[in-house]
């Protein structure tokens, strides 16, 4: 039980790093100019972005300076990939509450469901990201596979793969915790023998039996005393 809420804990955590990095990186789709070496141009693109370097060390960005020149899906990525970042921070808030080696967040029934809302919010963050990126990576292959595309094609970038892992670490650790409270009503409740009524007999089957032994032992010493009368 421990064991599974500490692991589907770093699975979230972990993937909420890695959504993090994604998302503020610059290598959502790149690509080579090369004639040579000496000469060789690097072009990157982000959902903020857009930088380019050479070999000789040169390196310059340009961020994306307003929102109605964007084209339409790198906006929805944008969107869905803030969407994960936030629900993994929520998420990974929440586990803290519903961790059994936690002393907050109330009775061990109150924790499973604190647990198991914190799954379904880092399965939720996995689902965004996954979208938001697969979304991208459809974008990049339907240009670069189209012979019709005159303009220049892209490869996919480093970040996609980065956000495809995060999402992935993050539903793996909230399915982690969702199985954590099947686990927690599968353990066995101890039971517990009432005795109450039977302890109540005893004590009145004692008094009667010793009011018996006081009504018989009273009339013999009244008899003795009287006897002599």
């Amino acid at each position: 039980m421990f064991r599974a809420q500490i692991s589907a804990l770093l699975f979230g955590v972990g993937g909420f790093g890695a959504l993090i990095a994604a998302t503020v990186s610059n290598e959502w789709k790149v690509t080579t100019r090369a004639s040579s070496v000496i000469t060789a141009t690097w072009v990157y693109q982000g959902l903020w972005m857009n930088c380019a370097g050479n070999a000789l060390g040169s390196f310059h960005c340009r961020p994306h300076f307003t929102i109605f020149k964007v084209e339409g899906y790198i906006q929805a990525c944008r969107g869905l990939m803030i969407a994960a970042v936030s629900l993994g921070f929520f998420g990974s808030i929440i586990a803290l509450f519903g961790m059994k080696c936690t002393k907050v967040g109330g009775s061990e029934k109150a924790k499973a469901k604190i647990a198991c809302f914190a799954g379904v919010v880092f399965i939720l963050s996995g689902l965004c990201s996954m979208t938001g990126c697969s979304l991208y990576a459809n974008k990049i292959t339907t240009e670069f596979f189209d012979p019709l595309f005159i303009d220049q094609k892209y490869e996919l970038g480093a970040a996609l793969f980065i956000g495809w892992s995060g999402a992935s670490l993050c539903i793996i650790g909230g399915v982690l915790f969702c199985f954590s409270i099947y686990d927690n009503n599968k353990t066995p409740r101890m039971g517990y023998t009432y005795n109450g009524a039977t302890s109540a007999m005893s004590s009145r089957t004692k008094y009667h039996g010793g009011e018996g032994n006081i009504k018989n032992t009273n009339p013999s010493k009244q008899f003795d005393k009287n006897a002599y009368v």
